[in-house]
């Protein structure tokens, strides 16, 4: 993953979330009732996590939340 990362919650709703790169045609994956994996249509890299419920599996006074992918974040100096 490579770019921006954005946020939005919706705390009437209890939804989060987050998204890396340039927005793009996308399609979700449900891994269960609550968390959604969104991956781009082309590439099929993962571009997004969904999680419903959020403040039942967050612990907000640390922000600390198991994801149920791997996310690597690389640093290169150009």
């Amino acid at each position: 993953m490579k770019g921006k990362m954005r946020v939005y919650y919706d705390d009437e709703g209890d939804y989060l979330e987050i998204r890396i790169g340039e927005p793009t045609e996308n399609y979700g994956e449900d891994m269960n009732d609550d968390i959604t994996i969104f991956k781009d249509e082309k590439t099929d890299e993962v571009v997004g996590v969904g999680i419903l419920n959020f403040k039942k599996r967050a612990n907000l006074n640390n922000l600390e939340v198991d994801l149920p992918i791997d996310i690597s974040f690389i640093s290169r100096v150009i």
